[in-house]
């Protein structure tokens, strides 16, 4: 027997044993997984827990282009489609999107998406939500999906966005001890309700324990939001804000996003502020204690992967978002002529 021919015979071997599938079979269907982002393309909040969710199914075996196939719609309802009507046409394009992928589970991301596609689908599909800012009893009311959060029972699980407003607090009162009172700015898009309700619930649970008053003052108008920050920066009690207004309209109707309002608010304000997401701390804010999206996308995913593997969604308990990143932005505390402790510094997430 020649050399040549063993070596065909091996090479042939080789190539079985490592193929997937035998002759004559076909190799295994991918699982389909559609991400349905509420804002635009690499938005702040969007983006991060984007990648969380696919950062979390590849480390559970599940690789986009091997083990899944994974699609993305983004409504952009932040910057573009933030009327009722064009958040509407959205959903439709949406749901025609995903009805077409014909997805194994469709995974939202923020409440726009969540509200207005993943409660209207006619045909239950397993959802994980991901940066839930409503409270999950409150949506249970125009749709029941869900038993309690510990046990939904139906085709919808996921995470719920906590704030961790109180610790974003305790950071800020351990950087300047001398702090009384700090004034926490929001809209009134949904996104902004679901906020406000989410800092008085966690201020009523932590009682006692909250480091300093916090007000919460809603605002209506760019222009209602610039004269309250200036009307904050002359007010020598408050010593922190908190703008968690992030979608204003000025009177000609002219939309302005977190980048603008971010933008305008360190030009203008003498106050350090907590900035929300970890990310806006890149944008300019002052920084502490803030949502990690990342992290938060990551436990989605984690929950996605179960699903995935043959648990239903309806056995997984509903979570709230477990981690908060601290971050600062170092040119910011020298614009204020701040300092942070040493200590502090050193246990931060992120540094800008």
């Amino acid at each position: 027997m020649g050399k040549s021919f063993l070596l065909t015979i091996s090479a042939c071997l080789c190539f079985l044993c490592s193929s997937s599938a035998l002759p004559g079979e076909e190799k295994p269907a991918l699982k389909r997984v559609f991400i349905l982002h509420s804002y635009e393309a690499e938005h702040v909040c969007g983006k991060p827990q984007h990648d969380g969710v696919v950062k979390a199914l590849e480390e559970e075996g599940f690789k986009d282009g091997e083990q899944i196939v994974i699609d993305a719609y983004h409504m952009d309802t932040k910057r573009k489609n933030n009327t009722p009507e064009l958040i509407n046409k959205e959903a439709e394009i949406a749901i025609k999107k995903i009805e077409a992928f014909k997805p194994d589970i469709l995974v939202t991301l923020d409440d726009n998406a969540f509200r207005t596609v993943a409660l209207k689908l006619k045909s239950p599909i397993p959802t994980v939500f991901c940066g839930l800012n409503g409270q999950p009893e409150m949506y249970n009311k125009t749709y029941k999906f869900m038993d309690t959060r510990e046990k939904p029972g139906g085709h919808i699980t996921g995470v719920y966005e906590k704030l961790h407003y109180v610790d974003a607090l305790r950071v800020h009162k351990n950087i300047f001890p001398g702090l009384k009172k700090t004034r926490a700015f929001v809209d009134e898009s949904p996104t902004g309700k679901a906020i406000h309700t989410q800092m008085i619930l966690e201020i009523n649970n932590e009682g006692k324990k909250v480091p300093c008053k916090s007000e919460i003052v809603v605002v209506k108008s760019w222009e209602e939001y610039q004269n309250k920050i200036l009307e904050t920066s002359l007010d020598d009690e408050i010593g922190l804000i908190y703008p968690a207004a992030l979608l204003l309209k000025d009177k000609d109707g002219k939309t302005y996003t977190a980048p603008q309002i971010f933008k305008w608010t360190v030009e203008h304000s003498t106050k350090p502020e907590i900035a929300l997401n970890y990310a806006f701390a890149k944008l300019g804010l002052f920084g502490g204690a803030a949502v990690d999206f990342f992290a938060m996308g990551k436990q989605a995913g984690k929950i996605a992967a179960r699903i995935l593997k043959g648990e239903k969604p309806g056995d997984i308990s509903i979570e709230e978002a477990k981690r908060y990143a601290l971050a600062f932005n170092l040119k910011r505390v020298r614009q204020l002529g701040l300092e942070i402790p040493q200590d502090i510094l050193l246990a931060a997430d992120n540094i800008y």
